[in-house]
């Protein structure tokens, strides 16, 4: 039995689809029983419930030979952090109470640094956590920038005619698109075969640049001339609060997340390999990223 959290969401779902197209027996949890008729169509198991709660947790995890334990992200939350260190030792307390012998944390790129990474810092706790389950064989995947984030962007182009954030716009760093984030999921956990504690990380095609990223999109969308704009810390928490995106909390920890990229931090701790080089390029998502922004 393969438990799936969080299996409304693009990776999610696309992991729990792989799977029972290969036969697999799995268990989806949301908190939708409309969003995951999708999965029970295909033969899933579904769970309904709040993650935040231990005794669910515990419950939908009952039975199980391998989780996918994801932190959905609570954008609205005044107390981000104690929302993910929450739900991350929930997963941790249910794995252990029903010997749950294979895990895969959905963590991220600068998760290495427990605190000063935002809200990443969250998903450094829940990697702590599981490093005391001796008996557990947990694989913590760390992809980096979601490329679907960059839809974040679609408001700002059509009221300013820039991208913007307070993320440097000549660093690199990577990108990577979530179907390729649940490709790699599905490959190490379809046959189960990882071992001990280990990180695999998932960087993209390439390592870009805003500056780049910002050529590609305006290309995509008919506006050659796009430019990428960085601004303060604090301007770009107030346009988030404003926009209703995110609380002023989670806005504050966005902050931490690009000043950790900015000062370098939180890409020290990757390297790119031919395996962990995944094929959506950037050029590839702008495609996507078009057809949205006209709509």
């Amino acid at each position: 039995m393969y438990i799936i959290t969080a299996a409304t969401g693009n990776i999610g779902k696309a992991l729990a689809t792989a799977l029972l197209a290969e036969g697999k027996k799995v268990r989806v949890i949301g908190r939708s029983a409309d969003k995951l008729k999708e999965l029970t169509d295909k033969g899933a198991e579904a769970m309904v419930g709040d993650v935040n709660d231990p005794d669910f947790v515990n419950k939908a995890f009952s039975g199980g030979t391998a989780a996918f334990c994801l932190i959905p992200p609570s954008y609205h939350s005044d107390d981000f952090r104690k929302e993910q260190e929450q739900i991350g030792h929930n997963y941790a307390n249910a794995v252990k109470a029903n010997n749950i012998k294979y895990v895969m944390l959905l963590s991220s790129i600068g998760a290495h640094l427990r605190n000063g990474a935002g809200v990443v810092d969250g998903l450094g706790d829940m990697e702590e956590a599981f490093l005391a389950l001796k008996e557990v064989n947990v694989l913590n995947l760390r992809p980096s920038y979601f490329m679907e984030n960059l839809f974040g962007q679609i408001q700002t182009i059509k009221m300013m005619g820039v991208m913007a954030s307070p993320v440097k716009g000549d660093i690199m760093f990577p990108m990577v698109a979530t179907k390729d984030i649940a490709a790699t999921a599905f490959r190490f956990m379809k046959d189960l075969a990882f071992k001990g504690n280990t990180i695999e990380y998932v960087l993209g095609s390439r390592d870009v640049s805003y500056n780049e990223v910002a050529s590609v999109i305006g290309n995509a969308i008919g506006k050659p001339d796009l430019k990428y704009v960085e601004v303060p810390f604090e301007d770009a928490k107030n346009a988030m609060v404003m926009s209703g995106f995110v609380s002023a909390n989670v806005a504050e920890l966005f902050n931490g997340l690009a000043e950790s990229m900015n000062n370098g931090t939180a890409r020290n701790a990757h390297h790119r390999t031919t395996g962990n080089t995944t094929p959506t390029s950037l050029e590839d998502f702008a495609k996507v990223f078009a057809f949205a922004f006209n709509q």
